[in-house]
């Protein structure tokens, strides 16, 4: 493991990342909590959470407090972030990580699937920083916001159609936050990460031909060059952070596919759909008819052929990132069925 550091620039401050208890919000908090923030992780689990708050004492010696908190009811995140503000005599940084990945041609999606992944990843960024945004006027430090985009903000992604829909709509969120608080002493950093090895191919959504949309997925995930480690991109988002950045864009393939996009959207689209005929059809699931599966069902679902060459070709760093970072326990589904 990356060594955490020893930076105390945010020494003494209250901190809150949502989506806490795997992944990169875990490694997130951790990193704030060597720089000497009071640290709590909110998550929909509690046993996931507890998992979480070990981790990060084990592994930075110092304890994180823990919030269990739905980011998609309103009044549970607003009560968590006012219990928080208050064992923490105030509240003055906060990361809205929460997210859900669902992988799956459009054909075998419903309206459904868009909705599940508008409220938790948008409505639960929404939800967060309107709960946080007046303790962080109140921080004496001055308060840091951070939402977590991706690179499916900048271009739609195939087979990732609605995370991208909601990731796009947390950007724009993270903008306009930024210009209406402009002046005011509260900063907000938008972060848009391209693939990272943080083990989320367990915990994502599959449907259509489940199994080969894992295979790929977890295979790309995890393939060095294309994808950044997850530590690395945890400390890129603290500084960011500290430094008050504005927007911060992780891997290069993702600032070049953002760049791309920017200069020649119609030739990314098509390049898009060029790349959408080597991935799985909806294979008779149309209309959003199949069954959605977590990864954890597929992770030993005997595979064959090409599928199984992928996965192993490109997963072996990201299966070893869910090992290190809490992903080897199911986590509650969001839209799977």
């Amino acid at each position: 493991m990356v060594g955490f550091g020893t930076e105390k620039d945010l020494g003494g401050q209250s901190a809150l990342v949502t989506g806490g208890s795997r992944g990169l919000g875990l490694l997130i908090a951790a990193r704030l909590a060597v720089r000497g923030c009071q640290v709590t992780i909110a998550a929909r689990d509690a046993a996931e959470l507890e998992r979480a708050a070990q981790w990060i004492e084990r592994h930075t010696g110092v304890p994180a407090s823990t919030q269990v908190c739905d980011v998609r009811e309103e009044a549970a995140v607003a009560k968590a972030v006012r219990r928080v503000a208050t064992d923490q005599n105030g509240l003055d940084l906060v990361v809205a990580n929460a997210g859900v990945i669902q992988v799956a041609p459009v054909d075998a999606l419903d309206a459904d699937a868009f909705q599940d992944a508008m409220s938790t990843i948008f409505d639960g960024a929404v939800h967060v920083s309107m709960a946080a945004l007046p303790h962080l006027r109140e921080s004496s430090a001055g308060g840091r916001l951070a939402l977590i985009g991706s690179v499916g903000a900048l271009l739609a992604v195939p087979h990732l159609l609605p995370y991208s829909c909601a990731k796009a709509a947390v950007g724009v969120l993270g903008e306009g936050l930024r210009s209406e608080l402009d002046g005011t002493g509260v900063s907000v950093t938008t972060v848009h990460p391209g693939l990272m090895r943080t083990g989320s191919h367990l915990q994502a959504e599959f449907g259509g031909q489940s199994s080969r949309e894992f295979a790929w997925f977890s295979g790309l995930a995890g393939a060095p060059v294309v994808s950044m480690d997850a530590e690395r991109a945890a400390e890129k988002v603290v500084r960011a952070l500290e430094r008050r950045r504005t927007r911060v864009v992780l891997t290069p393939a993702a600032h070049a596919a953002g760049l791309a996009h920017g200069v020649a959207p119609t030739v990314v689209t098509r390049l898009s759909g060029v790349a959408n005929r080597f991935l799985p059809d909806a294979d008779g699931t149309a209309g959003g008819g199949g069954r959605i599966r977590q990864g954890h069902a597929l992770n030993d679902v005997p595979r064959g052929g090409w599928p199984e060459k992928i996965r192993k070709l490109g997963s072996a760093l990201n299966d070893r990132a869910a090992r290190r970072y809490n992903q080897m326990t199911p986590g509650p589904p969001t839209s799977a069925t």
